[in-house]
């Protein structure tokens, strides 16, 4: 039997226990507030919470799809990990169906379909492309200033540029080669260079910025995105994961 997100909502409110005394929006700014203490895990069960007794509220959709996907990245068990990944993908879709004016509700799917992508060999990974980057597109289409949607572009430029042989010819094959031409260097930097202007403590954006760099073989600027970086306090459940990763790169470009 097919679960629905919203179907799963309810199910986990039926466990977990009502909203009672809280309200949608008690519950909402509990999660919030749980969320910037870094504690995605705790922060779902309030949004799924208050989504079960109002499943159309935007807010509540693109909050579950981002924090599920959060969870879903910290998770070393695969089945686990790719459901919720599945569900984030679910929950960004239902948000666009509430609001489709919003930004958020693409970036979060474009985002859960890009984590998804990246559990996946080259050739699956290449199914998941335009999709990707038309949601990402569309978000920054809403919100020009969306730092997520600009890392998600950035980050889409680079994956296809890494592809192998192989499977650059499946993905042409697949997208066509138009479609398949538009990815370059340059957007890639760009893109991720405006995510870092417009939320400079964002660890993710200057990691995936050095990596860029390290494509480019400008290894200074990506000394200095990495060591930044490391200064920068964990907003995210996975910026200790990031930085073990920029640990590992600066040893790795350290003479170059």
């Amino acid at each position: 039997m097919k679960v629905t997100a919203i179907g799963l909502a309810c199910l986990c409110t039926i466990l977990t226990g009502a909203v009672g005394a809280q309200t949608v929006q008690e519950e909402m700014a509990i999660g919030d507030s749980l969320y910037n203490e870094v504690k995605p895990a705790e922060a779902l069960k309030h949004y799924l919470n208050a989504v079960a007794v109002e499943p159309g509220n935007f807010e509540l959709l693109w909050r579950i799809s981002r924090t599920q996907a959060d969870v879903a990245s910290t998770l070393s068990d695969k089945g686990r990990r790719d459901n919720l990944y599945a569900l984030a993908r679910s929950y960004g879709e239902t948000a666009i169906r509430a609001d489709s004016a919003r930004a958020e509700g693409y970036f979060v799917l474009a985002r859960a379909l890009g984590l998804l992508a990246r559990t996946k060999g080259s050739k699956e990974r290449v199914k998941f492309a335009k999709q990707i980057y038309d949601a990402a597109s569309k978000a920054l289409e809403r919100d020009p200033n969306h730092d997520g949607a600009h890392h998600v572009i950035g980050a889409w430029h680079a994956e296809i540029l890494r592809l192998s042989g192989v499977a650059r010819f499946f993905a042409k094959t697949f997208l066509g080669a138009d479609f398949f031409g538009i990815a370059s260097w340059d957007s890639a930097a760009t893109h991720l260079e405006r995510a870092v202007a417009i939320d400079p403590r964002h660890v993710f954006h200057r990691l995936e910025l050095a990596e860029i760099y390290i494509d480019l073989k400008r290894y200074g600027d990506a000394r200095q995105q990495l060591t930044t970086l490391l200064e920068l306090p964990d907003r995210n459940i996975s910026d200790p994961a990031y930085k073990k990763e920029a640990r590992k790169l600066l040893k790795k470009i350290k003479d170059k």
